[in-house]
């Protein structure tokens, strides 16, 4: 998996602070160590004790600064506490992250009620628990704070065989647009990262690989290829970083064209009599 390659100048997030959910594995993974390459201390923050170890570990081998908090995104209190830690920990907090989720195959009619549930409450309501816990420090942050949420076009469209997280990726997209409005005049930018098929991510292999759907998938894709860890880390840190500056309420479609081509062929499919 790719996770070094980028474009921007090492320290062009100098002095900033990132607090990454979900950030010892895939997507997550990569966005934490190039935030740190930009020169960002780095929150690795994750359930898994081992992982977010490692991760801290690594970062800190290269040269970077990074703290491994262990939380769960479903527990308000968990998050608070961590954010908490980080402003204690690095001096205060300038950009959050919220890319932990859930999400696995199941037809909607032979979907249990605490699967529906359980990827809500990972996806949906631990994005609202990350904004609502770091409020007050992205308020005071000297360089005007950042809150970058993972999503997918996927919400937009309609998502079958996984309508709980298509549901809700559309709810934090809402929600993204709303904080975008009512924290703009605090100097907090709110925004979106949906990210097409990325190579080597555990949704890749649960949702295309082991459902035989990955040639399907690439192929729906105008550019001929999945994505790259690197590509999603790159996106982020534009956003978090100066050229971000005068981006709030904004989707940004990483998907190498996918989005773009479905809806041509929809607008191009036979009308029904």
């Amino acid at each position: 998996m790719d996770t070094t390659k980028t474009m921007f100048a090492e320290n062009c997030l100098a002095g900033r602070v990132a607090f990454v959910t979900g950030g010892a594995s895939g997507i997550g993974l990569g966005i934490s160590h190039t935030l740190a390459d930009a020169g960002a201390k780095v929150v690795v923050a994750s359930r898994k004790l081992e992982n977010i170890e490692k991760t801290r570990d690594d970062i800190i081998a290269k040269g970077g600064q990074a703290l491994a908090i262990q939380l769960d995104v479903r527990d308000y209190d968990s998050v608070s506490r961590a954010v908490e830690q980080t402003v204690a920990e690095f001096g205060g907090l300038d950009i959050m992250i919220a890319n932990a989720a859930g999400n696995f195959v199941a037809p909607t009619a032979e979907m249990s009620a605490n699967a529906w549930r359980t990827v809500i409450d990972i996806d949906l309501n631990g994005t609202f628990h990350c904004c609502r816990a770091a409020y007050s420090a992205l308020k005071a942050s000297e360089f005007g704070g950042r809150i970058i949420a993972i999503s997918t076009m996927r919400a937009m469209e309609g998502w079958p065989g996984c309508a709980h997280a298509g549901a809700a990726k559309a709810g934090i997209m809402s929600l993204m647009r709303s904080l975008a409005t009512e924290w703009g005049p605090d100097g907090i930018r709110c925004n979106t990262v949906a990210p097409g098929p990325i190579d080597g991510t555990e949704g890749v292999r649960r949702i295309y690989e082991e459902k035989g759907r990955l040639a399907t998938e690439i192929a729906s894709v105008p550019l001929g290829r999945m994505g790259q860890v690197s590509d999603i880390a790159n996106a982020i840190v534009y956003l978090a970083g100066p050229g971000g500056d005068y981006i709030t309420g904004t989707d940004l479609v990483v998907d190498g064209g996918r989005d773009r081509k479905r809806v041509v062929v929809s607008q191009n499919a036979p009308a029904v009599a």
